[in-house]
């Protein structure tokens, strides 16, 4: 009896280790079938998601976005070039130039080593797929491009933050007392804020990356903590960074009244305007005499002594007392006058002074003006007709 069942036991499991194998083979065919047919049939159905325990660890498949434009490294700086053959050229690679096209030919014909301000970044961050497309169009050779690091964002900006993949928080930027400083929706930004030092990071690099070679922080002094020196470490992380792609860079501030020999040889460079009256003439105290609060003069021995390079410039912001303006409203004679007595002054005390490019005015400041009421330029084909002048001097022959 035992040995039956032990018999029968046997030959189940024969059996079932058949029906198995027969369903093997069975389903191996099925398949098969389904694979030709869907190749040349109508597409599959979709791919169910993932379980969240297997998405989870999509981070280390994530396809690398779109590589950086780069540019080959450009020759060193010529810190006594950037002093005599400097020129204002705010916004050239952005979008401040209502005639971008007549602006860039202006530049290639001129005699301006130097762009200060080329990259602007005030109320708005930096467009580099733009910049580098207006750097295409640039056929001088060996030219020093600036990049301004404002001292106003805009808190509604759409900026992706490389690195992590999201939209930099402007606000999160933002002087608590810093708010609106600059009209709706803007503010001052501080060194203090991690996200302000990531964005800062990350526009510096990029503009590194297409060859920029100067870095000027907007009125420094606005931006820094009152709990923590930050600026070392941004400073640093700029000069690190350009190390590492062979560039060379000059580092420069908007200092305003800071006298700290120190903090002073910070920079490579501290910038900042000359105040000029109507007859084109500047004072020497340490501070412009008709403003109620210190506007530093920067060739005042308080400042220049302890700076390691001065430049400076027709000061502009749109309004009708500012350099630009006054210049606009002066006689072409006078003009010309003007520019040949500052750049003669400043630069027999080795210091720079950087020829009027473009830069905004006040639309009723009444003077000469370039493709708009609001807008300077040298250009021969406007009313103001300085170009002649400043290359007569740029090129030496003053």
């Amino acid at each position: 009896m035992k040995k039956s069942f032990n018999r029968q036991k046997k030959f189940i499991w024969i059996f079932g280790a058949i029906i198995i194998l027969l369903a093997a083979l069975a389903g191996g065919f099925f398949w098969r079938q389904r694979i030709e047919t869907a190749s040349s049939g109508p597409a599959p159905a979709a791919i169910p998601p993932l379980p969240i325990e297997i998405n989870s660890f999509q981070g280390a498949l994530e396809v690398p976005s779109e590589e950086k434009i780069q540019k080959p490294p450009p020759p060193p700086v010529s810190m006594e070039r950037l002093k005599t053959q400097g020129c204002v050229a705010d916004g050239l690679l952005t979008k401040y130039s209502p005639e971008n096209d007549r602006f860039v030919s202006l530049i290639n014909r001129s005699s301006c080593y130097y762009l200060h301000r080329a990259i602007e970044t005030w109320l708005e961050p930096p467009d580099f797929k733009k910049i580098s497309g207006v750097m295409d169009q640039i056929t001088k050779e060996n030219v020093v491009y600036g990049m301004f690091i404002a001292e106003a964002v805009d808190i509604k900006a759409k900026y992706l933050n490389e690195k992590k993949q999201r939209d930099f928080d402007f606000r999160q930027m933002c002087h608590r007392d810093g708010m609106y400083e600059w009209g709706e929706h803007t503010c001052e930004p501080t060194f203090s804020s991690s996200e302000y030092r990531d964005y800062i990071k990350q526009i510096t690099h990029n503009a590194i990356d297409l060859g920029v070679q100067s870095f000027t922080f907007g009125q420094v002094y606005l931006q820094e903590s009152t709990k923590r020196d930050y600026l070392p470490e941004i400073v640093r992380d700029i000069r690190d960074y350009a190390e590492k792609k062979g560039v060379d860079v000059v580092i420069g501030a908007q200092t305003g009244a800071i006298t700290d020999p120190e903090y002073l040889k910070r920079f490579d460079y501290i910038e900042g305007g000359v105040g000029i009256d109507s007859e084109g003439n500047v004072e020497n105290g340490p501070c412009l005499s008709r403003k109620g609060s210190c506007w530093a003069l920067l060739w005042n021995k308080a400042y220049s002594s302890s700076a390691k390079n001065v430049l400076l410039h027709l000061d502009w912001t749109g309004i009708v007392q500012d350099d630009l303006d006054v210049f606009a409203r002066m006689s072409p004679e006078k003009r010309a006058r003007t520019l040949r007595s500052l750049y003669k002054y400043f630069t027999a005390k080795k210091m720079g002074f950087l020829m009027p490019y473009f830069g905004v005015l006040d639309r009723s400041n009444g003077g000469c003006f370039g493709p708009k009421k609001r807008f300077y330029s040298p250009d021969e084909a406007y009313s103001c007709k300085d170009e002649k002048t400043i290359d007569s001097i740029l090129s030496k022959k003053i």
